[in-house]
């Protein structure tokens, strides 16, 4: 055996060897506090973006591409809150104790699974896997550029690629080690949605939650309905939610229209009143509510009240869903036959209130959306513009800015220059990255990345565990496959995927040959099929996991 081959082999089985000794560790985070178990991201609402998980659609990014509207964040009420006001129980997954993940699903949220060889499926890597590799990814030396330029120069010369920039970075530390163009900016399509994410879990609590309350109103005999930010609120029954095509867990279940019905209806019988008068409160929010690139399939009107992410069909799992015209409208209408379900009639249709809810009103009932925290990840495994929008006006509420496209711009470019990311050639329209005129080199991407790795910002952790999982799950659940040429790297890389006409981005993490997670980004203009263009890109990734590049 020659020497060089011997190198190689030990290398991949050093790889090898921490990825399975992270699985061990699975579903555990590692904060300034110490450990917690890691509840599964449970990406869900079925809003992966629009064509990148198999090719198909037509190239436009993905579907789904103040304070008092957030919740305590400890399942207790609040001061003045009555038993019937207080947060409803989220469901369980059938046969799964409370605060566990469901069999067979580890902790990664079940997003669906790669074919083993032989046939059967194998279950997804955990976030474990990757957040142990940041503790230990140090020990091990970090490639060199002449390394990199070897191992790299024929994938990124695939003509498929058109025009290509990317970069290379040590995730330990954020060191560039190698690059092309990595400092011109290129349309970062839904990889927007990695600065949305860093700013967000930079300026809110990770353990914040988005409140949807209902309030006596200022006419008597009305009701006012509150919107809270939260686009994952569910007008569905318990036992028809599903994340990601299976049922939710407690830490991922979305929050309830009908519990939030059940408790205003309770609340109201036991004041004697079964007639009421119902509008809806949408203040929380300023601006244009509607995208630029607004076609009400891959976005919705981005207010905040609405059900179900504003789809049609709530159980939607298109690639692009029909959305309703009126979401808050939608929702307010789901509402009165949920409280007229519980015997309480709702007098003519509801209409948006002439004036905000007092704050001293009277709180009928209200539910809470799972943490900021799963909400992040949620977003990032499927892409969900609609929830990068919330997440984006959420960022802008806490930094001083109006909750609007650009008030939430302004915050989120601001948060990340006092992070110390370097802005020169960013440009910032919207939280999603639906649209064409964002701007973001590829050095930035990489440095977002390395931020979420950091030892300094362990609340940026769920940038990393909301990542598709290469092969396994999200907007990468169909990539990575036999005949890609990527196939070996399925379960290796983690990447936010992003697609626009004629655009396609990747950047994530791998673990390279001797075990040192690098952070990477690939950005393309190219007139070459999205799903050829896709592949190339995948092949670039792949090589960075097969080498250890000195």
């Amino acid at each position: 055996m020659g020497t060089g081959v011997g190198a190689a082999r030990r290398r991949r089985g050093t790889a090898a060897g921490l990825f399975g000794a992270a699985l061990l560790v699975a579903g555990t985070v590692l904060t300034s506090g110490g450990a917690y178990a890691q509840p599964s991201p449970g990406p869900g609402g079925h809003s992966t973006e629009h064509g990148e998980g198999d090719g198909r659609g037509d190239g436009r990014d993905g579907r789904d591409g103040g304070k008092g509207g957030r919740g305590r964040g400890d399942g207790k009420p609040g001061p003045g809150d009555t038993p019937a006001t207080r947060p409803a129980e989220q469901p369980t997954a059938p046969g799964t104790a409370a605060g566990s993940t469901p069999a067979g699903t580890g902790s990664t949220g079940p997003t669906g699974s790669a074919p083993a060889p032989g046939g059967g499926a194998r279950p997804a890597p955990a976030p474990g896997a990757v957040l142990a590799t940041v503790e230990a990814g140090g020990s091990a030396a970090a490639p060199t550029a002449q390394g990199l330029q070897q191992a790299l120069a024929a994938v990124v010369a695939d003509k498929s690629l058109g025009t290509v920039t990317f970069a290379v970075a040590d995730a330990a530390g954020g060191q560039l080690l190698y690059g092309s163009g990595e400092n011109t900016p290129g349309t970062p399509a839904s990889t927007t949605k990695l600065a949305t994410a860093i700013a967000a879990l930079s300026l809110i609590p990770g353990d914040t939650r988005l409140t949807t309350r209902v309030v006596r109103g200022a006419d008597p005999g009305t009701i006012t309905l509150v919107g809270g930010g939260d686009p994952t609120l569910t007008a569905l029954p318990a036992d028809q939610v599903q994340i990601g095509g299976q049922a939710a867990d407690a830490d991922t279940a979305p929050a309830s229209l009908d519990a939030l019905a059940r408790q205003t209806a309770a609340a109201l019988k036991a004041a004697g009143t079964t007639t009421v008068k119902l509008d809806y409160d949408l203040s929380m929010y300023a601006g244009n509510p509607q995208h630029k690139n607004h076609d009400a399939q891959n976005i919705a009107l981005v207010v905040p009240l609405m059900a179900d992410e504003g789809r049609v069909d709530p159980k939607s799992r298109d690639e692009a869903p029909a959305r309703v015209a009126d979401p808050a409208g939608k929702a307010a209408e789901s509402f009165a036959a949920l409280l007229k379900a519980q015997g309480v009639t709702v007098d003519g249709t509801a209409k948006p209130a002439a004036a905000p809810a007092a704050p001293a009103a009277t709180v009928l009932g209200r539910v809470d959306s799972p943490t900021v925290a799963r909400l992040v990840e949620r977003m990032l495994t499927t892409s969900d513009n609609q929830l990068a929008e919330a997440m984006a006006r959420q960022a802008a509420l806490a930094a001083g800015q109006p909750a609007s496209f650009e008030g939430a711009a302004t915050a989120v470019t601001r948060e990340l220059a006092k992070l110390g990311v370097p802005m020169t050639g960013v440009s910032l329209n919207d939280g999603s990255g639906l649209h064409p005129g964002n701007a973001v080199p590829p050095a930035v991407l990489v440095q977002l990345l390395a931020l979420a790795a950091s030892d300094q910002h362990p609340a940026l952790r769920p940038v990393l565990t909301g990542l598709p999982i290469a092969g396994f799950t999200g907007t990468l659940g169909k990539r990575y496959g036999t005949g890609s040429g990527a196939a070996a790297a399925a379960g290796l890389i983690r990447a936010k995927t992003g697609t626009l006409s004629g655009v396609n981005t990747l950047a994530g993490t791998v673990v390279d040959a001797d075990g040192r997670l690098l952070a990477f980004a690939v950005m393309t203009r190219t007139t070459a099929p999205a799903d050829t263009a896709r592949a190339a890109m995948d092949r670039i990734a792949a090589r960075l996991a097969t080498c250890g590049c000195r």
